[in-house]
Formats: structure tokens, sequence, C-alpha cells
């Protein structure tokens, strides 16, 4: 197992995986240069390797769906973008997921998700338990990961469909495949 420091009380215990690296090779292989996030414990390697990378303009966001909005301006700027959030950040972006329907941009949003497996807090699980159906609802094309050997080839097939076929694709990295946080004191 593996402990990323997510805040100054909460660990994420995560199995040692190459699945982060493996996000990380599909993405630039795609050529995603620009990576909109909100700062979560289970995207942490892949952030930190996108912030890394002098070929990607990795940007912090205060809320999930300015990342909507900025992946959106970037595809106009003939760039293309990745969201990573977690579950909880889904329903933030509801009613600016109108824009990509509306406008008919291609989306890629990678979610890690919470309200799942082995989750401590109530407060995760109504949005974990919604996530799906509320992308579903605004016409975003879900997929999701559950095991370390499926996240690349769905990753890579959500990529494909967002660039290279216009569609709005997001896909959910399963709290299994990441692992439940823990808060320690």
């Amino acid at each position: 197992m593996t402990t990323f420091v997510a805040g100054d009380s909460e660990t994420v215990e995560q199995p040692r995986a190459s699945w982060p690296r493996e996000i990380y090779d599909v993405l630039r292989s795609m050529d995603v240069t620009i990576a909109a996030y909100v700062p979560d414990g289970g995207h942490a390697e892949l952030i930190q390797r996108l912030h890394d990378d002098p070929a990607v303009t990795a940007v912090p966001l205060t809320t999930e769906e300015e990342g909507v909005a900025l992946v959106s301006g970037a595809w106009i700027g003939g760039r293309r973008g990745v969201l990573l959030m977690q579950s909880s950040g889904v329903g933030n972006c509801v009613n600016m997921l109108s824009l990509v329907k509306t406008c008919r941009f291609p989306l890629l949003a990678l979610v890690t998700m919470r309200g799942e497996w082995g989750e401590f807090n109530p407060w995760q699980v109504p949005m974990g338990s919604a996530t799906q159906q509320a992308l579903e609802l605004m016409d975003v094309k879900v997929f999701r990961a559950s095991d370390p050997s499926e996240v690349a080839p769905t990753v890579e097939a959500a990529t494909r469909m967002a660039f290279l076929g216009g569609t709005p694709v997001a896909v959910l990295l399963s709290q299994k495949l990441i692992g439940a946080k823990v808060f320690t004191k």
C-alpha cells in the first residue's frame, strides 16, 4: 500500500499501481496539454506527473465547473484538455455541462469516486451514488474502471470518443481502484 497525504489529516490508502502513469501516458499520446483539476488525493500522482511535464499546463481550480469552461476554451483555442475531479464535484458541474451540450464541445473528465467501496463519510454517499446518472442526464457518456487492468484501455477509449468523435465522456475511477480514504490525527 502507498499512502498519499491529501490534506492536514487526510490520507489515501492506495495499492501500488501503475494506472496513474498509464493515464498520463494515454493523455500525452493523445496530445492532451491542458489539465484542469480540483486537488484530490485520488488523482495526486497523476496531477504531479502533469505538473512535472513542461508541455502540459496544469491548472488548479477553486471549483469543478470552472474546469468545464477551461477545457471548453482550450478546445476553442486548438488544445485538448482533461478535467480531473472527485465524484462530489460532479454535482457542481451539472449546470455548466449545458455549455458542453449546447455548443457540442468534447469533454474528457476523469472522476475519482467517493461514496462507495469502504466509504466512512456519509456526506460522500449521495453524490457518489448519483454521479453516473447526473452525467448521463447531461448527455455525457460514462465509462467505469474498477480494476487497474481496465484503466488505460478505458481512458484511451474515452479520449478517442471525446477528441476524435466529439462526444462528452467521463471515466469513473472506482473507489475500490483508488482505495478508501482514512483520516488520521
